[in-house]
C-alpha cells in the first residue's frame, strides 16, 4: 500500500513537471523587455508557490514580451485535500469539542460517529472553505520565504567574513517564520470562519450558510477582529511549524547531497522519493512541536459565537459557553481542566493528512520553479 502510494505521489508530481516542461518549451524564444525582468521574476516565484499550493501550468505562450496564462488548473493540492478533508473535519472537532460531553473519542470512532450522524456530506464540511485558500496562502508564503531568504543572507554576508557565506538552517529556519507568518496573517479570516464551518452540525441552533455568509455574519455580529481571534497562537505557531519545515527540509537535503549515503544521490541529485521523506521528516517536525498552539488557536475562534454549534457548548446539563479571556488564559484553563494531553487532541488525524502534503508541496514547489526558472534573453 505505501508503495502504491509512492507511485502515485511520483506519478502527480511528473504530471505537474510535465506541464511546466511543455510551458517552457512554448515559452523559448520570447525576447522580455529589461524592465519586465524583475516583474517576471516575483510572478515565477509566486505561481511556483501557486502550483504548490494547488494550481499547475496548463500552457504558456510567449508573444512580444509578455508571457500570457491560458489555463490554470487545481491538480494536485486540492484534491489531496479534498481526499483528506474527513480527518481535518475530525482534528478541529477533537480540538474543540466540549469536554463535558464527548462525541467524537479517537480517529475511527470518530469518522463512524460523523458518517452515523451527519452522513458522507458531513465528512467534507468546511472543505469548501479550505480549498478556497490553498492557492492564495501557499503562492505568498514560497514567495515571502524566497525573498526574506535572500534580504536575510544579504544581510548576514555584510558581516565581516561572510562575504561568500551561505544559507544557514538558522537562518532558513527565520526565512521561514517570517513565511509563515505573512502568508497566515493574508488568509486568517478565511481559516477563522473555516474553523466554524467545520464544527457546525444539524443540530446546530444557528447555521452560517457558506463562506460570504459566515464572513459578514461574524463582522456584523462580533466585529472586525473577531475575524483574528486566535491569531496570536497562530503566529507564535507558525514560528517552529513553517520555520523547521523550511529548516529541517533544506538541511537534510544539503546533508544528503554531500555525504552522500545509501546511494541516495546520484549526480548531486536527490530524486522525487528523497525529497518526499525529507519533507515527511520535516512536516512531522514542525507539525509535532507547533500543534498545542494550534488546538489552543482553535478554541479562541469559537469564543464569542452566538448560538454556537453543541460541540463547542456540549449538551443537556452540560451546556456552557466557551470563555477564555486570551492565549495565556486558553493554555491555563485547557491543561487545569483536561490535562497537558488535551494540548494534542486530533494529533493523530492530523499527522496522516499534513505530513505527506507538506512532502508534496515542497517536492512541487521545486520541480516546477527548476523549470520556470530557465534563463530568459533579456532585449537590448
Amino acid at each position: 500500500m505505501a508503495s502504491e502510494d509512492v507511485k502515485a505521489t511520483e506519478s502527480a508530481v511528473s504530471t505537474i513537471v510535465n506541464l511546466a516542461e511543455e510551458a517552457k518549451i512554448a515559452r523559448e524564444g520570447v525576447k522580455v523587455n529589461a524592465p519586465s525582468y524583475a516583474i517576471l521574476s516575483i510572478c515565477k516565484s509566486l505561481f511556483a508557490g501557486g502550483v504548490a499550493g494547488g494550481v499547475s501550468i496548463a500552457e504558456l505562450e510567449g508573444s512580444d514580451g509578455y508571457i500570457r496564462v491560458h489555463y490554470l488548473v487545481n491538480l494536485l493540492e486540492v484534491e489531496s485535500r479534498t481526499a483528506v478533508a474527513p480527518l481535518e473535519r475530525l482534528k478541529i472537532l477533537l480540538q474543540v469539542q466540549n469536554p463535558h460531553s464527548i462525541k467524537y473519542n479517537g480517529t475511527i470512532q470518530g469518522l463512524k460517529y460523523i458518517w452515523r450522524t451527519e452522513g458522507v456530506r458531513g465528512l467534507f464540511k468546511g472543505n469548501g472553505t479550505n480549498c478556497a485558500r490553498i492557492v492564495p496562502n501557499s503562492a505568498v508564503k514560497f514567495f515571502s520565504y524566497e525573498e526574506a531568504s535572500k534580504g536575510i543572507l544579504w544581510l548576514y554576508q555584510q558581516q565581516p567574513g561572510k562575504e561568500d557565506a551561505e544559507l544557514t538552517p538558522g537562518l532558513r529556519l527565520v526565512a521561514g517564520a517570517c513565511a509563515g507568518i505573512i502568508a497566515m496573517s493574508a488568509t486568517y479570516p478565511m481559516d477563522m470562519v473555516r474553523g466554524r464551518l467545520t464544527v457546525q452540525t444539524e443540530k446546530s441552533p444557528y447555521q452560517y450558510r457558506g463562506i460570504f455568509h459566515a464572513l459578514s455574519t461574524v463582522l456584523r455580529e462580533e466585529g472586525p477582529r473577531a475575524l483574528y481571534k486566535g491569531w496570536l497562537p497562530s503566529v507564535i505557531g507558525v514560528i517552529p511549524y513553517v520555520g523547521l519545515n523550511f529548516a529541517v527540509y533544506g538541511s537534510l537535503k544539503d546533508w544528503l547531497v554531500k555525504t552522500k549515503p545509501f546511494g541516495l544521490v546520484e549526480d548531486s541529485e536527490l530524486g522525487v522519493t528523497t525529497r518526499l521523506a525529507c519533507g515527511a521528516i520535516a512536516g512531522t517536525m514542525g507539525q509535532t512541536v507547533a500543534y498545542p498552539l494550534d488546538v489552543i488557536r482553535r478554541r479562541m475562534q469559537m469564543v464569542g459565537w452566538k448560538d454556537a454549534s453543541s460541540v463547542v457548548t456540549g449538551d443537556g446539563m452540560s451546556k456552557a459557553p466557551l470563555e477564555y479571556n486570551g492565549m495565556i488564559d486558553a493554555f491555563r484553563k485547557t491543561v487545569r481542566h483536561e490535562g497537558f494531553g488535551a494540548l494534542y487532541k486530533g494529533l493523530v488525524p492530523n499527522s496522516v493528512k499534513v505530513v505527506p502534503s507538506i512532502a508534496i508541496a515542497f517536492v512541487t514547489y521545486e520541480k516546477v520553479k527548476d523549470v520556470l526558472g530557465v534563463e530568459i534573453r533579456i532585449s537590448d
